[in-house]
């Protein structure tokens, strides 16, 4: 316990924590905060003690997953925002060092997507029980981050404002050629299908994500919408309009510059391209080892400074960039918020093992865009300088014309 106790007393300096300790004793950490009320964990054996001080991320994901590290006040939450707040990225942050800076080899190796390996990274996430998914994602099964625009109060309503925002800046006409790399459930392409007129394919390695998204889009009687089981590097052709949505973190370091050049082969030459992904305002990192092990296996969010330049290998023209920074934390909270109330039907269709990792997944996804570097990015890409418009205003224009665009 001891290693574990050094560690809490240089990083706990704002607001309060309570550990009781594998003798029963109780160890206080940190100065109380009017704003924050104090968290009150337990500690089960020196065993798990040990796992947390060595690897932080890990040893606590491992320990509150198996019930060795208890909430007795306070959520799981309320306990990574406590210490997350503390190493939060800012300048003005005395306490700031990063915990797992030492993953960088293991992560870049882990980066390495293969096809078949990427297969397997995805269906180790995305094939899980259709019923989880249900519970806690708006209707048109948007698992990224969505968009709060001004007035926007509900999770349903920012993720069709998010629908909106893309179909405006991919600047759609009526029958032309649409690629979906990652298409999910099929939410944003059957919504750029129905309000434009275009041809759509959505390409997944999940065979879950595919059935549904058929099953769906013919429940819904879509028309001009296509589904395939195929990687981004086996599709043929040429497309007028490429966009991705929360595929790009699966990419992996090692593959950026054939994801780019992939892109600038399918794009038409008077085509628009919309990459829409997690990034690093705090330069590159690590994915840590908790969530590479029991989440996104082969998972990475970049930073700029590592997309810009395969980008401009590529030979395309960066158009736009918009940087959405809460954004994501918004959409975490309320599906961390819909998970907790739903914890019955969650363990009932898993376990209570299951449903302490997803918590602790979706816990820890706020915090790094709450309070560390964590952002979104868009990010719109032409081959020809004189594809679109000279000003943003066209953006506007159209989404105020689009379903659930923002006024």
């Amino acid at each position: 316990m001891w290693a574990l106790d050094r560690l809490l007393r240089r990083v706990i300096r704002s607001g309060e924590l309570i550990v009781v300790d594998p003798t029963g004793r109780e160890r206080r950490y940190g100065q109380p905060d009017p704003d924050r009320a104090p968290v009150h964990i337990r500690i089960a054996d020196n065993a798990a003690a040990r796992a947390i001080a060595l690897n932080p991320p890990l040893g606590a994901g491992e320990a509150f997953m198996d019930g060795r590290l208890v909430m007795e006040a306070g959520d799981i939450l309320a306990l990574l925002d406590l210490v997350t707040f503390n190493l939060r990225w800012s300048r003005d942050n005395p306490v700031r060092f990063a915990l797992w800076r030492q993953a960088r080899i293991a992560a870049w190796w882990d980066g390495i997507n293969f096809e078949r390996r990427s297969r397997r990274n995805v269906a180790h996430h995305y094939d899980l029980d259709d019923r989880l998914y249900d519970l806690f994602l708006d209707p048109h099964r948007q698992y990224s981050c969505a968009y709060w625009a001004p007035g926007i109060t509900t999770l349903e309503a920012a993720q069709e404002a998010k629908l909106a925002h893309i179909a405006a800046k991919l600047d759609l006409k009526p029958g032309q050629k649409v690629l979906d790399i990652g298409c999910g459930w099929g939410g944003l392409a059957r919504y750029l299908a129905r309000v434009s007129g275009a041809q759509v394919t959505g390409i997944t390695l999940s065979q879950a994500q595919l059935d549904y998204a058929r099953k769906e889009t013919a429940r819904q009687g879509i028309s001009g919408v296509d589904f395939q089981l195929i990687d981004y590097r086996a599709v043929t052709g040429q497309f007028d309009r490429i966009v991705s949505v929360g595929m790009f973190e699966h990419v992996g370091l090692p593959h950026y510059q054939q994801f780019f050049d992939t892109v600038e082969r399918l794009l038409a030459p008077d085509g628009v391209a919309l990459l829409h992904t997690i990034a690093r305002a705090d330069g590159p990192g690590a994915t840590d080892p908790w969530t590479a092990k029991y989440i996104f296996p082969g998972g990475y969010a970049p930073a700029l400074s590592q997309i810009v330049p395969a980008v401009e290998r590529a030979w395309l023209w960066i158009s736009d960039i918009e940087v959405l920074r809460l954004h994501y934390a918004l959409t975490l909270k309320a599906w961390y918020d819909r998970c907790a109330a739903q914890e019955a039907a969650i363990t009932a269709i898993h376990d209570a093992r299951f449903y302490r990792m997803w918590m602790f997944y979706l816990a820890a996804a706020w915090c790094a865009f709450a309070n560390d570097g964590h952002m979104n990015v868009q990010i719109q890409m032409i081959k020809r300088r004189d594809t679109l418009p000279l000003t943003r205003d066209y953006m506007g224009a159209m989404e105020r014309a689009l379903p659930g665009g923002a006024a």
